[in-house]
């Protein structure tokens, strides 16, 4: 499938690189990895399908992410991500308000819950995606604690009404899998994904990879 993407620029060359994302966790590690890129959010519909279950959910909405994008700036490579929170088979989106983001914490306080990251790259009429699956064990909180948390405001604009790599850590007791899936964004994963895609990614910048590499 990765042989068949026609890719913009010679080898070696670096590929315009759009993250369809508005997170600024999503930006930060891109950055961190030495990936230069650009920033144009997707608009598309986040709402679950009926009889739509988490994981592909999850997904789908990655890859609507990079795909409309990708049919907007043919020439670039897309990077598409969704984040969501699941337990007891509920999937616990972004809080509307104060009450709702008490509730959640309640919710996740003392037990194990599931976080599922997608992460889809587009580029030449080709989508490839993965999903990362990581559990997350929040320590006991009471009631005092999950009312002053989420007057921090950092639960308001986050899947499951916390942030991993800010206060919300100090809630985490531990995780099994990949903490920058939490965070939003599997790197290991999206690195591969863009390799089968035909860029090679050498601890640096992206570059258009070799065919003879592929």
């Amino acid at each position: 499938m990765a042989s068949s993407a026609p890719l913009s620029s010679a080898p070696g060359t670096r590929p315009r690189v759009i993250l369809a994302s508005q997170s600024p966790r999503r930006r930060e590690l891109l950055a961190l990895i030495g990936i230069a890129h650009e920033v144009r959010p997707a608009d598309v519909d986040e709402s679950v399908h009926p009889d739509e279950a988490p994981v592909p959910h999850c997904e789908r909405l990655a890859r609507d992410k990079a795909h409309t994008l990708a049919v907007q700036h043919p020439d670039a490579v897309v990077i598409g991500s969704d984040t969501i929170v699941v337990i007891d088979g509920d999937i616990l989106g972004k809080p509307g308000d104060r009450a709702e983001a008490i509730a959640m914490i309640t919710r996740l306080s003392g037990r194990t819950h599931t976080v599922f990251t997608a992460v889809a790259v587009a580029h030449g009429g080709v989508t490839l995606s993965g999903v990362e699956s990581v559990s997350v064990t929040f320590r006991p909180l009471d009631a005092e604690q999950i009312a002053a948390y989420v007057d921090t405001g950092e639960p308001m604009d986050k899947a499951g009404a916390y942030g991993i790599q800010g206060f919300g850590a100090t809630n985490v007791e531990r995780i099994d899998g990949d903490y920058f899936a939490v965070m939003g964004l599997p790197l290991g994963r999206m690195v591969g994904l863009l390799r089968d895609l035909g860029f090679s990614y050498a601890f640096g910048p992206l570059t258009v990879a070799d065919s003879g590499a592929r």
